[in-house]
């Protein structure tokens, strides 16, 4: 058996090798390759395959992020084939990131719910192995969260009747333009910052996967998609100043989005991360498809 760290040449066979192994997700080669080198903080020294005879058997990436001041690490991918599967090999992979993560300062360990660039927040408990997995390796559950599911074909995301309503109030929605990108980068950084990676690859769409709310002109609360995950349907995310909360913003930005991928042609949408179900059942009949566990290790 042989560790080695990641290389281009590999994104083929770990894209075999993960598709082969994974029972509920596939990924494409665009989509691994937004995993890895669209990640802001993508490190080749965490990113490591196993080999048994020259056949990649195993797959790991791990990512070191500073959220808020706090170094954490992060299990983003993981797979091991299924016949080489309880001989060590995901221990053994594991450990080296581990010890990266002790080395350069940081305080725990997450699986999967990685910011700014993630493929699922957290682990599916379909996957019992992986939770097996992180039980043993010293991971504790620290919650929950889910994924729902929208149809869009079948609905109705007209907004003008509430976008006229707002409009008596000084409230404009709009979709977002370049010249207004300073502006919403900087309402960003001061009350969402976790959030602006996301948006920054949103602006990559055509026409921009953003839309923005103004009160008095003032840009006060935007919506975005296809920032994560791209061209799946992913919605997200979406951000409303304190001031405007409770006018029904947040529905129309929502419905601009699903309006945006119907446009599209996509069949759904996913809103991942899921705290508020009920808001999202409520404007878009959005219903639960996916559980995720979340899992924490504190290394000091």
């Amino acid at each position: 058996m042989k560790i080695r760290l990641f290389a281009k040449g590999d994104l083929l066979p770990i894209l075999k090798l993960f598709n082969k192994n994974s029972d509920h997700d596939r990924l494409t080669n665009d989509l691994l390759s937004e995993k890895l080198f669209d990640d802001p903080d993508f490190d080749p020294h965490i990113t490591l395959v196993t080999e048994i005879n020259g056949k990649m058997i195993g797959f790991i990436q791990g990512v070191l992020r500073c959220i808020r001041g706090e170094n954490i690490g992060y299990i983003k991918l993981m797979v091991v084939d299924k016949k080489y599967r309880r001989q060590g090999i995901a221990r053994s992979m594991y450990k080296i990131i581990e010890n990266h993560f002790k080395e350069h300062g940081a305080s725990k360990v997450k699986i999967y719910d990685v910011p700014f660039n993630y493929f699922m927040p957290g682990i599916d408990p379909l996957y019992t192995p992986a939770l097996c997995f992180a039980w043993r390796m010293g991971f504790e559950r620290i919650g929950d969260t889910s994924n729902l599911l929208v149809e869009l074909q079948n609905q109705d995301w007209s907004t003008w009747a509430e976008e006229a309503k707002l409009e008596k109030e000084n409230i404009t929605i709009k979709r977002i333009t370049e010249s207004d990108r300073d502006e919403l980068f900087t309402f960003i950084a001061e009350h969402f910052e976790l959030w602006k990676t996301e948006v920054e690859m949103s602006f990559s769409s055509n026409p921009i996967a953003v839309h923005i709310a103004r009160l008095n002109g003032k840009l006060k609360a935007f919506s975005g998609h296809n920032g994560n995950n791209i061209g799946m349907g992913w919605f997200g995310p979406m951000g409303t100043h304190p001031d405007l909360r409770g006018k029904g913003i947040g529905g129309v930005l929502l419905k601009r989005c699903l309006q945006d991928m119907k446009n599209w042609k996509l069949k759904y949408s996913i809103i991942p991360w899921v705290g508020p179900i009920d808001f999202y059942s409520h404007y878009a009949n959005a219903l639960v498809d996916r559980v995720f566990w979340r899992f924490e290790k504190k290394l000091r």
